[in-house]
């Protein structure tokens, strides 16, 4: 039988707790973007938090795939006999990768969304990742793993650029945060192109694990100071670009 998944099984339960504390943080950062978007109606805020609800769902969709295939949650059973009856496939394995298709397939839309971000002109590169981003799309599969954590690591890198820009010109603490979770969420992806081997697995999952903690802290951190009002930069929007000039303090 065909391996479905790389998770080492004894790591199974700390691999379904990162995926349930990731869909959990970044179900928040999209509310609070979402939020303050409709407070701003800055659409930078807009894609950010489109961009992490996509992601959300894709980590929930992989971890409602994971406990149904793990610890046989749910009517799996039905759900396999079902399709043989019907005759469409041989096997219930159609539905653990259809999961975990719309979990990769979900999560590069949602950090494409956030690496797009309004801009005042399109460029050649946006033409060629919304080419590349829908041909491997198509081309997931369980014998082309690594091609999605290559995608997500382009992306994410991507990603880091755009705050890097935004970074240099605001010189806000909550904008440097936010590009180090998104330097370790890439670091994560590397890791995982050679996730084959059991250890680098868990290594990438552990690395994953400190990237949303840091988002989680971040999240916090604009929770416990957003309503003091400019008070040093802590609110959601100074994770962006803000186009007020800076306060004396």
């Amino acid at each position: 039988m065909v391996k479905i998944v790389l998770t080492p099984d004894w790591f199974l339960s700390a691999d379904v707790f990162i995926d349930f504390f990731s869909f959990f943080v970044v179900v928040i950062f999209s509310l609070l973007a979402i939020k303050n978007y409709k407070i701003s109606k800055n659409k930078r805020f807009l894609y950010v938090g489109v961009g992490f609800l996509l992601i959300s769902i894709a980590q929930l969709a992989s971890l409602i795939t994971k406990l149904i295939l793990y610890y046989d949650i749910g009517p799996s059973e039905q759900i396999g006999q079902a399709i043989i009856a019907s005759n469409i496939v041989n096997s219930v394995d159609v539905f653990y990768y259809a999961g975990f298709f719309f979990h990769r397939f979900l999560t590069l839309a949602g950090l494409f969304l956030i690496y797009r971000l309004p801009r005042k002109q399109k460029m050649l590169e946006d033409y060629f990742l919304i080419f590349y981003f829908i041909l491997i799309s198509a081309l997931l599969s369980k014998e082309f793993y690594y091609i999605y954590h290559i995608t997500s690591f382009v992306l994410i890198s991507l990603i880091i650029r755009n705050y890097y820009e935004i970074y240099s010109k605001n010189r806000f603490y909550n904008t440097k945060i936010l590009i180090l979770a998104f330097s370790i969420l890439a670091l994560s992806q590397l890791i995982f192109i050679f996730s084959v081997i059991d250890i680098l697995f868990v290594v990438g999952g552990l690395v994953e694990l400190v990237s949303y903690l840091i988002f989680l802290f971040l999240i916090l951190k604009i929770l416990d100071h957003g309503k003091e009002k400019n008070k040093n930069r802590h609110n959601i929007r100074y994770v962006g670009n803000n186009s007020r000039k800076k306060s004396r303090n």
